[in-house]
Order: C-alpha cells, then structure tokens, then sequence
C-alpha cells in the first residue's frame, strides 16, 4: 500500500477505510465498554487493540491509528469531552481575544503529554507487523471550528464570522491549533507510523478564496513538521472539491478525495503524478452486494489514470453498518487485477 501512496502502482488495489476502527464492530464495543472515548484513546494498550481489529477482521491493508481530532486539545490541557451521540464539545468555547490569549504555551508539557501517544502508536506497529499504521491529526481549521462553536456545527457561523471580523485574531488561534495537530502527527511518525493523514472535515464550508487567505497556511504548518520525514503524507476534506488544488498545495504529497466528485475529475484537477485515495460512496454499504461492486469497480477504473490509488470510502465507515459488508468488500477488490503500467 505505501507503494500506492508513493506512485507505485501495485497489481492488485489496496484499501482501508476512513473510521474503519470503531462503532461498527461489536469487538470495539465489547473492549471500550465502560470506559470513555478519550480515555479510550489516551489508553495505550486499549488504542492499539482498537486498532489492530478490523486489520485482523477485515484484512485491509494498512491500520489507522485509532484516536479522535480532539485528543491533542485534551492533551494540551483544554476541557473537552465526547459526548455519545453529540460528539466533541469544549468545556470553555474560545470566543474573545482573552480567550485565545489564554490558550497553554505547547512546551515540554505537551511533549511529555504525547508520551501514550508513541506508546500506543509503538505497541500497535508490533502488533501490526508488516501491515503499515497511519498517523492522523484534525486540520487547523476543523479543530479551531470546534473551539471556536464549542462542538458540532452545521454551519460554523462564529468560526467564519471570526475569521472576517478577527483576520488576526483568527491567525493566532489556528497557528496554535498547527502546531497542535503537527506536532501530534510528529510523534506518531517517529513512534513507527509509516504515513499521516491530516482530516478537514468542515473545510468544504469555506470558498476557496477564505480558504487560501485563511486557512491553507496553518495546514501547510502542520504538514511542515513531517515534512523532512520520508512518509507520504495525506490530506482529506469532506465537501472540498473546490479546494483540492489549494489543499495539495498545503503540503499534501496525496490527495484523499470524498463521494462527490469523481477520480479521474479529482486526478485531472492535481498535478500530475499525485496519487489519490477514495472514494467510493458509503451509502452502497447499505444496499446489494452488486451495486457494492459496480460501484468498487467504477472507482478502480476512475481511479485508473493516477500514479497511485488507495482504495477507501469517500468518508468514515458509518457506525451502523455490517461489518461482513466490509470484509466481503475488501475481498472482492483484493480479487481484482490490474494491468502492469
């Protein structure tokens, strides 16, 4: 699989699925029950286990390392839970100059706060052998979205409403969120990750003008800290269509690429030579085996024209979904063949 990720075409197509660790096995449930999200994830032994399970059901062919975009917030000291059916929310959301005034210095405190971070990135490399991990951190804009709205939002009005009245004040609360996620992603890759990937999941709300002014700087400072690392790195936005040539441009060395846009539109749209990752629709999950693999075989076809290409969904595996649905899916495309390039 990192042949793909590297342009390295393989003869038969590699895949792992965004949220493959988590709510749709019934193993997750059995060993995170009673114990919250993000002690979960701060639980060395217990992340890596995570981990490790739909490698060892499904056969994908890389893990991704289980934890949530939030971990770091949590790790630099700011309150924030997961609340079940709700998701992230923050304890104190970030909504004055005083309030981002405050936020902790990242110093040796944080670095001794990702101590279970390598821990449980080293643990799973073991256990995953020759199958390689992925690191992963939320982008600058997702994460200070989260701060900023205080959890879930449809619309992130006081994010983009900061960002136009606050331009500055905005740039000082998404650098320190950078270096947050870039750091995160620095630890895990020199713990044995063979690869990051960095999620915008509500990058899609912004116009591509917002998101060069405002945005693509802080994601090409978090990337900046892997940068001199020699692992592919891999940036993903839900909605973002508009945005992948400036999303590349971040510092992405592949493109993850959601269900709305097709491959070989995505692939003309990058410079040439960039692999892709994706992007079949998580809605198939749900129907027949058939329209599962047309789907999975009009992907491998769009996806035909790039250097390299990494199967996965067009985004996360959906908590109610059969978890025989992804395994029986991961065999048929292990099945196929490519012709050598």
């Amino acid at each position: 699989m990192l042949g793909e990720l590297r342009g390295v075409r393989g003869l038969t197509p590699s895949v792992w699925f965004m949220r493959q660790a988590g709510r749709s096995l019934p193993e997750y449930r059995a060993a995170r029950e009673g114990t919250a999200m993000l002690d979960a994830c701060l639980t060395p032994e217990l992340a890596a286990e995570i981990t490790v399970q739909p490698v060892r059901r499904h056969r994908v062919d890389a893990g991704i390392f289980f934890s949530d975009i939030v971990v770091p917030v949590r790790l630099a000291g700011l309150g924030v839970e997961i609340r079940p059916g709700v998701g992230p929310v923050v304890e104190h959301p970030l909504r004055s100059e005083a309030d981002i005034a405050a936020l902790p210095q990242l110093g040796e405190d944080y670095e001794a706060a990702l101590d279970p971070i390598r821990e449980a990135v080293a643990l799973t490399v073991r256990e995953l052998g020759t199958t390689p991990l992925l690191g992963f951190a939320g982008a600058p804009f997702t994460v200070a979205s989260y701060l900023v709205e205080g959890g879930p939002s449809r619309d992130h009005l006081r994010t983009r409403s900061l960002m136009r009245t606050r331009p500055e004040l905005w740039a000082r609360l998404a650098a320190w969120v950078a270096e947050l996620s870039g750091r995160f992603l620095r630890a895990q890759v020199l713990a044995g990750a063979s690869g990051v990937q960095l999620f915008d999941s509500w990058v899609g709300s912004l116009s591509a003008d917002q998101y060069l002014e405002h945005v693509q700087q802080h994601s090409a400072a978090a990337f900046a800290h892997v940068a001199d690392l020699p692992v592919p790195r891999i940036h993903f936005g839900v909605g973002a269509a508009h945005l992948l040539g400036p999303m590349h441009a971040a510092g992405a060395t592949v493109m993850g690429v959601d269900h709305r846009l097709r491959l070989d539109t995505a692939i003309a749209a990058l410079p040439e030579g960039t692999p892709v990752q994706g992007n079949i629709d998580p809605a198939v999950l749900f129907s027949s085996e058939q329209v599962r693999q047309a789907e999975a075989l009009d992907v491998l076809a769009a996806g035909a024209g790039a250097s390299g290409h990494v199967v996965n969904l067009g985004h996360g595996v959906p908590p109610q979904t059969d978890p025989q649905v992804l395994t029986d899916l991961v065999a048929f495309l292990h099945e196929q063949r490519r012709e050598p390039r």
